[in-house]
């Protein structure tokens, strides 16, 4: 079992800038990839950024250039540095561990960027 637990969204105007932090526990050991995964209202959940065991990222198109998918070992959190906001990344973000044993999801936390 892993559990996550995500903080960091908030209300933030278009061009601003938040960082969204994912403490993960329990079987850290088995985790195979961390993502970031967003849903706003109406639209199925996608893809925002992913994070291996050896640190190569990866992005979708929608938010290269704006955001950082990051880790710190010592402190089992991964990190989503948001930079320059618009209101279509509006939504509600999940963490999300890719394990030997499935997937296990955070309760998400809540990004609202106001034009």
């Amino acid at each position: 079992q892993v559990q996550l637990v995500e903080s960091g969204g908030g209300l933030v105007q278009a061009g601003g800038s938040l960082r969204l932090s994912c403490v993960t526990s329990g079987s850290i050991f088995s985790i195979n990839t961390m993502n970031w995964y967003r849903q706003a209202p109406g639209k199925t959940r996608e893809l925002v950024a992913t994070i291996t065991t050896s640190d190569s990222t990866r992005y979708a198109d929608f938010v290269k250039g704006r955001f950082t998918i990051s880790r710190d070992s010592a402190n089992n959190t991964v990190y989503l540095q948001m930079n320059s906001l618009k209101p279509e990344d509006t939504g509600l973000y999940f963490c999300n561990a890719d394990t030997d044993w499935g997937n296990y999801w955070g309760q998400g936390t809540q990004v609202t960027v106001s034009s």
